[in-house]
């Protein structure tokens, strides 16, 4: 039996971290689906600038059309992440169709947009409806105005992933958003029933950054250790805030959990197992997002020992306690980490736009632009 397979009737949905017309065209999309590897996709503009840049061939004749059309940097990168996201959605529909809580895929507003609630809200709202699937995610980063811009945006009754989410604090504030955005919704008469949401709370980052503070402090035995004891001590958040009674009255009307999702899950130091957060992270109600690399190394070898993601809490408690106890404090660094990451989509935003201006031109047979950091956001 395929894990992933295995994973999902333990409550767990493998997902896979990119995506690329590439991969729709080619069918390996459609192939993962339909045999159970995975069962929704998540993307950002990381993922896009790479699908572009390096799979541009695929990309041509609508770069060129769009370009003879008149389309600026701008118009273009939205029409073509519309497309990838629209056509991965109508791949992966049968699987909502059969569960309601699979067969997803995400788009991610403009990372411009991360101190901004209001134009957050407006821009998430305009994805939504253009593209009007009942299976896409929008995705907002869990900054203080995205948490703003997520209870709204639940309220108006629009499935979210948040991502960007680092430590407890960021956890916390967004499970509370979700449970405010489905009260406002239920008491405006909306339907509950209808919005799914998952808390995208990333992993392999806070080892990377723990585990060089901890070469710097001469301590190698706690390396390794902050990502997985971070999640597990969110997961027990998890269950303190939905099954309690203020959610569970929501629950009673029909509403779903904000299941967490595991991001950031491929293995960046070498040393380290190629599915540590992988095995170590099954459990119900929950999403584990992947990049191609390591679902094949879970297609491969992955094994299924349980629900994972709650051995082991105690062990995890002391692992953050005694990271505080020298100076590392797993709190502040996620506080650090959510600030690089909304830099790094902000970069990766403005590199893809500039990688599309150069085609742009080209077919237009003019000189490029200037591109100014953000310059196309809206």
């Amino acid at each position: 039996m395929r894990m992933p397979i295995e994973y999902r009737r333990r409550g767990q949905a493998v997902w896979l971290d990119t995506i690329s017309r590439k991969m729709i065209e080619t069918g390996r999309l459609a192939s993962l689906a339909a045999d159970g590897s995975v069962y929704g996709v998540t993307s950002n503009p990381t993922i896009f600038g790479q699908a572009i840049d390096k799979d541009g061939g695929s990309y041509a004749a609508t770069l060129s059309r769009l370009a003879k059309g008149g389309k600026d940097a701008f118009g273009i990168y939205d029409e073509v992440t519309r497309w990838d996201i629209a056509d991965g959605a109508d791949i992966l529909r049968p699987l909502h169709d059969k569960n309601p809580e699979d067969g997803w895929i995400s788009l991610e507003v403009l990372p411009s947009l991360a101190a901004e609630a209001d134009k957050t809200v407006v821009e998430a709202t305009r994805l939504n409806r253009a593209l009007g699937r009942p299976n896409v995610f929008i995705k907002v980063p869990a900054t203080p105005p995205g948490v703003d811009a997520i209870r709204r945006l639940i309220g108006a009754g629009i499935s979210i992933n948040v991502t960007l989410m680092f430590n407890r604090k960021h956890y916390r504030d967004v499970a509370m958003a979700y449970i405010g955005g489905l009260e406002d919704l239920d008491r405006a008469g909306g339907d509950v029933t209808k919005v799914h949401s998952v808390a995208s709370f990333f992993v392999s980052r806070v080892d990377t950054m723990v585990d060089k503070m901890l070469d710097e402090k001469g301590r190698p035995d706690l390396k390794g250790k902050a990502g997985l004891a971070n999640c597990k001590v969110v997961y027990q958040d998890y269950l303190g805030l939905f099954r309690g009674a203020r959610f569970l009255e929501l629950a009673k009307k029909g509403a779903r959990v904000q299941r967490p999702l595991w991001a950031s899950t491929g293995t960046k130091n070498p040393a380290y197992s190629d599915l540590l957060y992988v095995e170590n992270l099954i459990g119900p109600d929950t999403v584990n997002t992947m990049p191609e690399k390591t679902l094949d190394a879970l297609l491969d070898h992955g094994k299924c020992p349980g629900d994972t993601v709650l051995d082991g809490v105690d062990e995890a408690k002391r692992t953050l306690d005694a990271l505080r106890a020298i100076g590392i404090d797993v709190e502040e660094v996620g506080e650090r980490l959510q600030v690089d990451g909304v830099k790094i989509f902000a970069k990766s935003y403005d590199e893809l736009l500039s990688t599309i201006e150069a085609r742009r031109a080209e077919t237009a047979g003019e000189a490029p632009r200037a591109m100014t950091p953000q310059a196309a956001a809206r």
